[in-house]
């Protein structure tokens, strides 16, 4: 790590993300270079890390083990063709929703990719990433990419890069979902009488709970719901009405259409 230099394309929240854990965990500054053509940006970078922040790449990329596409799906082509000149040699890690990895290979020369979907939750170190990796992409490299993800959460591995969309329709997409849910259970906090903000509070704390137990207990989801659901009680009144309104349903449709529309976006915004 003493000697790795990181150059990142994009400098927004994702990106943060990684250069703040990766300093915290021993990194320089000077390891890193970030291209964030966004001013404001730029001098939070700058101030908040001590980082070099250029508004443009150059040919210092070329110095990079490792590249991080960190920019907006639709801007990848645009961020690429002035600097791909310089990216054949590098490492290149993709944290873009749905560009697919030979769009990323035909833009920078190299055959080292490995694609990335993270969540949100990275921000404070507890989201979930999937990745896969090209061939070309060694045994070594696939553990610098586990390293530099790692102060961001846990990750999983998938074989096929299809698998991709389907990680992004779950998890990239999921904390939505879930921010979704608790807005209801707030408006349904409000309609019994209790203040919004204390139908924020017990909604998220009870929703932490719940995930923190689904991950510390061996049961299945299932087992677990039913534990809770006594017959008559007022969590089947509540689970029984959201089966009769298709939740469940509605939900699994959901999902495959965040899935659909990952696969359009690698055929949209591909070079």
């Amino acid at each position: 790590m003493s000697a790795e230099k990181i150059a990142f394309v994009g400098g927004g929240n994702m990106a943060s993300a990684i250069i703040g854990g990766l300093l915290r965990a021993g990194m320089r500054p000077a390891q890193f270079i970030v291209v964030e053509p966004y001013a404001p940006q730029r001098e939070k970078l700058v101030g908040e890390f001590g980082v070099a922040a250029l508004a443009a790449g150059d040919a210092g990329l070329a110095d990079a083990q490792t590249i991080v596409w960190a920019v907006k799906p639709q801007l990848f082509g645009a961020a690429a063709e002035p600097v791909k000149a310089w990216l054949g040699a590098a490492l290149h890690l993709s944290v873009m929703a749905g560009i697919r990895s030979e769009s990323i290979v035909a833009a920078t020369n190299s055959e080292r990719v490995v694609r990335s979907m993270p969540n949100t939750p990275a921000l404070i170190g507890q989201g979930i990433a999937g990745l896969y990796a090209r061939p070309a992409v060694s045994a070594d490299e696939r553990a610098t990419v586990e390293r530099l993800l790692k102060p961001t959460g846990q990750t999983l591995w998938v074989e096929r890069e299809d698998d991709l969309d389907a990680v992004t329709a779950l998890s990239g997409s999921g904390p939505a979902y879930f921010f979704f849910f608790v807005e209801a259970m707030m408006a349904a906090a409000v309609d019994m009488g209790l203040t919004a903000e204390q139908g924020r509070r017990l909604a998220l704390a009870t929703c932490a709970g719940a995930a923190g137990l689904g991950l510390a207990s061996d049961e299945s989801p299932t087992t677990l719901r039913e534990r809770v659901t006594s017959k008559g009680g007022t969590t089947h009144a509540a689970i029984t009405s959201m089966q009769g309104d298709g939740v469940d349903t509605a939900i699994q449709r959901a999902v495959l259409a965040a899935q659909k529309r990952a696969a359009e976006l690698g055929k949209e915004f591909g070079v």
